[in-house]
């Protein structure tokens, strides 16, 4: 895996670079926004600092996500719950802060490989996958990974379309928080556990169907039958 390291502390730079190159990847370590917008195309994968010096570490998540789809983990020093949720919205897969302990790191790193794979395992062609789900007028598509809404694709983080894939796969079913968080973030007990609240709000906003993803209070999620503007089910 070639790694793009948007860091620019050089004490930092040089110990994640260490322990992503003991583990076998390639690393292009960057310390500048503008240099990072240059060689993300090269990038399979991303850890990204938001204290930069010339661009604020959450706008050029911004930008990157409009020209790559790679695998993304902030890694800052930035704890507020706010900052969290803007990173995760703007479309990070996970989000780490410092101090870290350097095998936790490595694992998130594994763990969002894992699930961002889109063949893990396999190099022969994937087969035909199942018709796509539908629910009122949205329709996930398993397969191929896209949403409709009323004929029309809607776009989501990687993330999103994960945890609304998951509930998708198994409409009739309530999911736990637990269970959501361990099949698609790899950690059932995840400190950042408000990335799954994150996650379903930007489902909800971006589809339009408020209800298209059901809260169970007290327990977890199940896919909703939407109504255009219909307000979430909670019971």
């Amino acid at each position: 895996m070639h790694a793009l390291l948007v860091e620019d502390d050089d004490r930092m730079a040089r110990a994640l670079g260490t322990a992503l190159a003991q583990r076998g990847h390639t690393v292009r370590r960057v310390g500048r926004a503008l240099d990072a917008l240059r060689h993300i195309r090269e990038a399979e994968f991303v850890l990204l600092d938001l204290g930069l010096p010339d661009l604020d570490g959450l706008e050029l998540l911004r930008r990157l996500r409009t020209v790559c789809d790679a695998p993304l983990i902030v890694v800052t020093a930035r704890c507020e719950e706010r900052d969290i949720v803007q990173g995760l919205r703007a479309g990070a897969d996970d989000y780490v802060v410092k101090p870290f302990r350097m095998a936790e790191l490595m694992a998130r790193i594994d763990s969002v490989r894992r699930r961002t794979d889109p063949h893990p395992g396999r190099s022969d062609p994937a087969p035909t996958g199942p018709r796509p789900v539908r629910s009122g007028d949205v329709a996930v598509d398993l397969a191929s990974r896209t949403v409709t809404v009323a004929g029309a694709e809607v776009r989501l983080t990687r993330r999103e379309f994960d945890v609304l894939a998951f509930l998708a796969a198994r409409p009739d079913e309530v999911h736990s928080r637990e269970v959501i968080l361990d099949r698609i973030w790899g950690d059932a007990f995840l400190a950042a556990s408000r990335s799954l609240d994150v996650h379903v709000a930007g489902i909800r906003a971006k589809t339009g169907r408020s209800g298209l993803v059901r809260t169970v209070r007290g327990f977890g999620y199940q896919l909703g039958c939407p109504a255009p503007g219909g307000p979430g089910g909670e019971r």
